[in-house]
């Protein structure tokens, strides 16, 4: 089994997962090896909840260019993974 803290980079906070974390989903960016089952494992471990279900998308990085050397380049692509918790589990993600 994997370390939790090498599966999971970072949550992602947005306005739309601000919605999401409402209905006990949380998403996260994830290393891109990780498969569904290290996901699931990495949560459970580092948070203390039961999982439910875990969703995985790949995102392809935005093509980006230097405007004063007409250069192009790319921000990374990354791997989400969306943690659906079981009814009254919940992360927080902001600790005091």
């Amino acid at each position: 089994m994997r370390d939790p803290m090498s599966v999971l980079i970072r949550p992602v906070v947005s306005e739309k997962t601000y919605t999401l974390m409402d209905e006990g989903t949380y998403v996260f960016i994830v290393d891109k090896a990780a498969t569904k089952i290290d996901v699931r494992h990495a949560v459970e471990q580092a948070f203390g909840v039961k999982v439910v279900n875990v969703n995985t998308l790949n995102r392809k990085g935005k093509a980006t260019r230097n405007r004063r050397t007409n250069t192009v380049g790319s921000r990374p692509d990354t791997k989400r993974a969306f943690v659906t918790l079981q009814a009254g589990d919940s992360i927080d993600l902001f600790e005091s």
